[in-house]
Order: structure tokens, then sequence, then C-alpha cells
């Protein structure tokens, strides 16, 4: 099969695109024929900096396609299914082997394309605002990084459970669609400080709860937030330091709860929730947004453009 593969961490010149066995199917597996493959922060950050641990590496966390084969112990996926799936590596594929209990079904009316991207950017940003960051109604969400794909989503998912929603993005094409998928406010990070903005817009009381998917931005984030509000930070999509000062929010009986999805996605309610929200992109409630699709053959340039570009939510590719 073909796959892009890498030797040694690096740039996304490092990415080659070339034959190579296809994968074992174990017996709690599922062998996917991939029709869409999501290029997901976490495959960025570990093509970059994480030695593989054996030549001719697969990177990637999430693809959607057809079942193929299935393991001797699988009974919940039968060949023909359209799945989208989840691992921590192995998606950036013609095939990918990977656990039953790590795929969903794709609802009908939902292209491979959504699907791909779905499972991690809203499973994401559904887990950060309710299981972990308690949104109520008529609260206030700031959103870091909300031209990305789990920002995207939890813009859409907190507008749509009565919430306020700051959003912080760059650039006049990215405030526009934020607005349309729910955002009330969208504060230009290169232009305005972020926490005194959302200071004014609040009159002084902060915002309730802080989704923040960047690392580098935490001081912001706990600058804009209330007294005893919740900071929820996943991943850390800047790369860059993620200690701060403790003590302000102690005194202010704020909570930081952080959030690491990759052993999450067995769990039975994230199960559940991806599933409900594969069902709302069915129904049209809410939308996955591509910002451009590239041949796996590209992968080398797809890398490039997600890490160089400024994209608007996330990259696809397509064997």
């Amino acid at each position: 099969m073909k796959a892009a593969v890498y030797d040694a961490q690096g740039a996304p010149s490092v990415l080659r695109y070339v034959d190579i066995p296809s994968p074992t199917v174990e017996p709690d597996d599922v062998l996917i024929s991939v029709e869409a493959i999501s290029i997901e922060g976490g495959d960025l950050i570990n093509r970059r900096s994480t030695p593989p641990p054996r030549p001719s590496w697969v990177v990637g966390y999430a693809a959607s396609g057809t079942v193929i084969a299935v393991g001797s112990n699988v009974r919940s996926r039968t060949i023909g299914d359209r799945v989208a799936a989840f691992d921590m590596q192995g998606s950036h594929a013609e095939l990918w082997a990977v656990a039953a209990g790590r795929t969903w079904l794709i609802p009908d009316g939902v292209a491979a394309a959504d699907a791909a991207v779905l499972p991690i950017s809203f499973g994401t940003a559904h887990h950060c605002l309710f299981t972990r960051g308690a949104l109520r109604r008529g609260e206030t969400v700031l959103v870091q990084a909300a031209a990305g794909g789990v920002g995207l989503s939890a813009v859409q998912l907190a507008a749509q459970a009565g919430a306020t929603v700051i959003a912080v993005a760059s650039g006049t094409r990215r405030s526009s669609r934020l607005i349309e998928l729910g955002a009330d406010l969208v504060v230009d990070r290169t232009t305005s400080d972020v926490a005194d903005t959302v200071r004014q817009i609040t009159h002084g009381a902060g915002a309730n709860l802080v989704i923040d998917p960047v690392g580098a931005t935490l001081p912001a984030s706990l600058s804009a937030l209330a007294p005893e509000g919740r900071l929820v930070f996943v991943g850390n999509a800047g790369g860059g330091s993620l200690a701060v000062d403790l003590w302000p929010p102690m005194q202010s009986n704020q909570t930081l709860l952080g959030v690491f999805m990759g052993p999450l996605f067995e769990r039975p309610t994230v199960r559940s929730s991806v599933d409900d929200l594969l069902q709302a992109v069915a129904t049209g409630r809410i939308r996955a947004v591509i910002d451009r699709t590239f041949p796996l053959a590209e992968a080398a340039a797809a890398h490039e453009f997600a890490e160089t570009a400024k994209p608007l939510g996330r990259i696809v590719m397509k064997p």
C-alpha cells in the first residue's frame, strides 16, 4: 500500500510517499480502506519533534473510510461499514488497521472528509466544554485559537448551549466566519490585548470559562478568567512552555483543568458524544470546517500548509 512515512523527526520535507507492507489485522481490529485523512495538531507535533520508533513510520491520528476486513473477535463492525476512526498513529496511508472500539459508524449523508475531521475536533471540544468545563447557559466562554479545528468546534457547541462566545483569532476572513458559526465577538490577537479586551467586553468580570488549545497563551487565558472561573487547557499546539504562576489563580479561586484526549476516546461517554456529534453533522446542526484538501501523495505540502498558512479549520488528505 501507499503511505506517507518518515525516518527521523523534522520539517514537513521528512515525509516520503512510498510503498510499504499492508498492516496486520489483529483479533480486535478492523481494516479500513481510507477515504479521507484529517491532519491533526498532534500529527504535526509528532512529526516535528518525536523520533519515530522505527523506520518508515506512519504518523496520523484520524481518518475515515470503509471496513474491508474484521478481526476474529470483532462483532460490532462488518465489512462494508463506513467508519470514522482514531488511533495514536497510522492514518496517513491507504489502509489502516484500528481497534474496532476506536471507530464510529458514519451516518448516511455525512461526507468522508467531515467524518474524518469530527471525532477529534468536536469530541475534544465537547469534552472540554461540558465534561471538564461544566458550561452553563448564560455563561461567557473565551475560546483561544478559535480558527483551529478544536476552536471552531468549541465556538459552535458553546453558542448552541446558550453561552456568550468570545473567540480569539486574526484577520477579517476568520472573524466573519467565526461570527457566522456562532461567536458573539471576535478578538483579533494581532491588534488587541486579549485579556484587556475580554475585561472590557465583560465590564470587568472576565470569562467564566476559557478553552485553551494553544498552551503558550495560558498566561493571557488566566488574566481573562473571572474569579472562580474555569480554565481548560488541552494539548500544546503552540509548542511553548506550559509553566504559569499559580499564585494569582489560587487567590482568585480559579480552577485549572488539563485535558489529554488520547486515552479517553474509548470511554463510553466520549464514544457516545462522538456518535451524537456525527448525527448533528448529518442533520446540519453543526458543521465541520475544512480549509483545503490535498492528495496523500503531497503529504509534505499538506503538512507545510497546515503549519504555515494559518488555515481556517482542518486540512484533509485523500489517498
